[in-house]
């Protein structure tokens, strides 16, 4: 039987879909379209198939705990492979490949983002049936979806003549970029174009091949990395300077590109046309599409009400949204934004992004409310030489021994039970109780009970910003 690895590549961003996906906390990790996260609908989507193997997941270091932390909820084990920083799919791909073939493996990888929608699962199952026995054959497998608009906002795929062996494969003939709208329309007409979903099935071996020729700069530095990293539970750290030194590509650019050239060095490519009802959810537009709607064409989520609204896309977070009267909108509210977009405009919503981040606003990276290993703190308030916050800390959740040097903290406990390290003093506060901890003093917040702790905490000080942490002591291996 042959075994399949299923990769889940979890870098992206997700700036299209600000405010509710951020950096520091992108779209993979929200609950967009049911509720499970898009990374969770990812990693159970070939559940079923035979020889399937625990996932391997591969994500910035920075998402570290909430990727596990969700897999793990599903009852699942798999191994999180962590990119210091991202260097785009061709050389995530090239260090989960060779992770693959450590012990003399060599699993067909089933390689899919994490932030795709995938409607209907049994179809989306069977043709990954198909293309991992095309696969174990040493082909390269890609998934084109069949188009049913002139999109202009995806790369696309031309089909060659179908293979004949049962698969339901074609050559794969080219790749092309986004087109323009003419052009997108004489691609649906033709029949011979499919979208390009992204999602690939190759053995190991044959990716790390192909690389190999086409790509040796990129194998030769993950190789030095993957060997020079370490095992930190169930994370797979690699080495920073080694992948610093990694170019930056995709998998499309680095290879698959290539494989349409009918070079002899090269595998053989090929492209199974995909109807799951799939969807990149790129933009507020694609979200909308794949949501249930009601018959004037309105999706909604939280505390929305819509009077004479058509094709409205309506999200609340923290308050009521009221729309009366509009058209083709997207309206979305966190607890510390608001973005009214066009339809026809969501694309630019990037644009926003871009001009957060150029300001150094922090809106553009992090939610109000900020996940943690363990647990959450939200920013409740905050003013000239004082904050507030809501922190959320899970049962046997430890936060680092730590000092602040222009900070001190009260802290009143309004459920559960903390164990407070205070300078030399170790002592627990109760619900409805509170302590100090004065500027400059070593301290530490535990939850030793089974029902999560929360608490308020006011912060009083010169200077309030999350740099001012000096750890001594950390259970999750933070600097």
């Amino acid at each position: 039987m042959t075994k399949i690895l299923p990769v889940v590549l979890s870098g992206g961003s997700g700036t299209r879909l600000w405010p509710l996906s951020r950096e520091k906390y992108p779209k993979q990790l929200l609950p967009l379209v049911g509720e499970q996260s898009m990374l969770q609908a990812t990693v159970l989507r070939l559940e079923g198939l035979a020889g399937m193997a625990a996932p391997l997941l591969v994500c910035n270091e920075e998402h570290r705990f909430v990727v596990a932390e969700q897999v793990r909820s599903l009852g699942l084990q798999g191994a999180v492979l962590l990119e210091p920083f991202g260097r785009n799919t061709a050389p995530a791909l090239a260090l989960a490949a060779l992770w693959a073939v450590q012990g003399g493996d060599d699993p067909v990888l089933v390689v899919m983002p994490a932030d795709h929608d995938m409607a209907d699962g049994a179809a989306f199952r069977d043709a990954v049936g198909r293309a991992v026995a095309l696969a174990a054959t040493g082909v390269a497998v890609t998934f084109g979806i069949t188009p049913d608009c002139p999109e202009t906002g995806y790369g696309y795929i031309q089909r060659g003549a179908a293979l004949g062996d049962g698969s339901g494969a074609f050559a794969l003939t080219r790749f092309v970029e986004k087109p323009n709208r003419e052009t997108a329309e004489a691609y649906l007409d033709s029949g011979a174009y499919l979208w390009n979903s992204g999602i690939f099935v190759m053995r190991a071996s044959v990716w790390l091949a192909a690389l190999g020729v086409c790509r040796p700069d990129i194998l030769e530095a993950c190789r030095k990395a993957l060997a020079g990293g370490k095992a930190d539970g169930d994370f797979v750290r690699v080495d920073v300077q080694a992948f610093k030194a990694c170019p930056s590509d995709s998998i499309d650019y680095a290879v698959m590109e290539r494989l349409t050239g009918g070079d002899a060095a090269l595998p053989k490519a090929a492209v199974i046309p995909l109807a799951a009802g799939w969807s990149d959810v790129g933009a507020w537009d694609a979200l909308w599409k794949v949501l249930p709607k009601c018959p004037e064409g309105n999706a909604t989520r939280g505390d929305v009400l819509l009077d004479n609204c058509r094709n409205t896309l309506a999200f609340s977070e923290s308050r009521l949204v009221a729309c009366v009267g509009v058209s083709d909108l997207v309206v979305v509210e966190t607890h510390d934004a608001v973005l009214v977009a066009h339809h026809d405009a969501t694309q630019d919503v990037k644009k926003i992004v871009d001009r957060l981040k150029a300001e150094k606003r922090s809106v553009a990276q992090w939610h109000r409310k900020v996940h943690r290993p363990w647990g959450w703190y939200d920013g409740v308030d905050c003013g000239e030489r004082f904050q507030v916050k809501r922190i959320g800390v899970k049962p046997g959740g430890t936060l680092s021994l730590q000092m602040h040097h222009h900070r001190a903290e009260h802290w009143i406990v309004v459920s559960g039970t903390a164990r407070v390290t205070r300078g030399e003093e170790v002592f627990l506060v109760s619900e409805n109780q509170s302590t100090y901890i004065p500027l400059g003093v070593k301290h530490r917040l535990e939850n030793p009970g089974i029902v999560p702790l929360e608490m308020i905490e006011v912060q009083s000080g010169s200077y309030l910003g999350e740099d001012d942490i000096v750890r001594f002591e950390d259970s999750y291996g933070r600097s």
